[in-house]
């Protein structure tokens, strides 16, 4: 069973949240949501997770600076 792959998420400047899940990071990196398991994972990635109850929460204020927005 294949997923929706075509999710659609707030834009980098409307998102309000100081964390995000993988699925809506990946999104705004152009990555699959594996891709950013495997940084987890190896912490060879240009971010780092924060783990929370066992799951992973990607700081936006790092994917804005990888998206070249700047953090705000």
């Amino acid at each position: 069973m294949l997923k929706n792959h075509h999710q659609s998420f707030p834009t980098l400047e409307a998102e309000t949240r100081p964390n995000v899940p993988t699925a809506q990071a990946a999104w705004y990196l152009n990555r699959r949501p594996q891709t950013l398991r495997c940084w987890s994972l190896s912490s060879a990635g240009p971010i780092n997770p924060l783990r929370i109850n066992g799951r992973l929460a990607w700081p936006m204020a790092e994917i804005r600076k990888l998206c070249g927005e700047g953090a705000k």
